[in-house]
């Protein structure tokens, strides 16, 4: 079972690695390559999704990870959470609200997802500790 610094680093590696992801659909949208967007888009929830319930299982199933981690450390965990969890859960939303496509929903909601991602992406690379 993978220890938990070896899991953050897993997660940091995994975060920058579909934050290119969601650069180049940005990219795509100004683009104005709205299919290339979109596929891109299903990519990144598909990867985002899967490692949000892989790690979910890690965490349930396997030991307590966090058990050597310092007060500090388990700060800036929750704080990281306060910004993944609202993502992850506004990510379906986004998915549908594309493919529809609900343009008046899809666009403030990108607006209010790139945020939530940005304090992800910062948050995830940045103070979580991985030693």
């Amino acid at each position: 079972m993978p220890t938990g610094p070896e899991i953050i680093l897993t997660l940091k590696i995994l975060v920058a690695a579909v934050t290119v992801l969601f650069a180049a659909s940005i990219v795509a949208i100004a683009t104005k390559r709205k299919r290339l967007h979109g596929r891109i888009n299903v990519a990144f929830f598909i990867l985002t999704m899967t490692t949000v319930v892989g790690f979910e299982l890690l965490l349930r199933l396997g030991a307590d990870t966090t058990a050597h981690f310092s007060d500090a450390a388990r700060d800036a965990l929750r704080v990281h959470l306060r910004f993944a969890i609202p993502a992850a859960l506004l990510l379906p939303i986004m998915l549908y609200s594309g493919l529809k496509p609900y343009k008046r929903l899809h666009v403030p909601l990108g607006i209010l997802f790139s945020i939530l991602w940005g304090g992800t992406f910062v948050t995830g690379l940045f103070f979580l500790p991985h030693e």
